[in-house]
């Protein structure tokens, strides 16, 4: 077989350099197109004292964030983001407001920093059901107010949405999302990619309110991408997956 180590050595090369510039494409598109920021939400509910920490990694943000929450009381917690080098910062708040067997609706405010500074009220509704390793898979949905008050260009957009969630591994979860501005752009042309605000039809209505800053080339707060929301986020104390086998072996 050692023929084929030449081949092998060529190939991991290859997918090596691969993966090199996928990362590097994939570091300058969010560098251009970042805009908005929201809270990693803590898929079961809180514990007075309990603290998660972790990391993220988001469309709407420049750069992997680090998240760290803290259960305040059985009924609500306190979670702080810190960006790199800033953006993706923020803070927010959770209240647990109905709890029913495995079913809970919790209450999230939050602040976040970034080139659209924007302000969170989202109102979710979570479910659970223990594995076999006796961790509790999570699911919800949310529906988001978002407000920018003073965006990239100076104007304020307000937008309303709908996000999903879902944790089936303890190790990371995942949440995505739209919230929508009416007043930027019509509900029915948000998959055109031809709309323009500066077009004959709509540029009496909409010429007030560009997609992008001049400036810097970051998309407004009137941008589609600003309500976007797609993140991953990791759990840096959930137990290795050995620990749980063990762990489940051992009840």
């Amino acid at each position: 077989m050692s023929f084929l180590k030449p081949f092998l050595n060529n190939f991991i090369l290859i997918l090596q350099n691969q993966i090199k510039w996928t990362l590097v494409i994939f570091t300058n598109f969010f560098f251009f197109y970042a805009c908005s920021s929201h809270p990693v939400i803590n898929p079961h509910l809180p514990e007075s004292g309990k603290v998660k920490r972790g990391y993220a990694l988001s469309v709407e943000n420049i750069a992997p964030y680090l998240w760290y929450r803290v259960g305040l009381s059985e009924k609500s917690e306190v979670g702080v983001r810190l960006g790199l080098p800033v953006y993706g910062s923020g803070i927010d708040y959770s209240r647990v407001l109905y709890k029913k067997n495995n079913k809970w609706d919790l209450l999230n405010l939050a602040w976040s920093v970034n080139p659209n500074y924007n302000l969170d009220a989202t109102y979710y509704k979570f479910k659970t059901k223990k594995t076999e390793t006796n961790f509790l898979k999570s699911r919800w949905l949310g529906l988001r107010m978002m407000s920018i008050q003073k965006g990239i260009t100076g104007h304020t957009s307000n937008r309303f949405g709908l996000l999903f969630g879902f944790q089936s591994n303890p190790r990371w979860g995942l949440e995505f999302g739209y919230f929508h501005d009416a007043t930027a752009l019509p509900i029915t042309e948000i998959f055109n990619p031809k709309w323009d605000p500066l077009s004959e039809n709509n540029i009496d209505r909409f010429s007030k309110k560009p997609i992008k800053d001049n400036n810097s080339g970051f998309p407004s707060e009137f941008s589609r991408l600003t309500g976007l929301s797609f993140s991953i986020f990791f759990d840096l104390d959930a137990p290795k997956k050995n620990n749980l086998i063990n762990a489940f072996k051992k009840n």
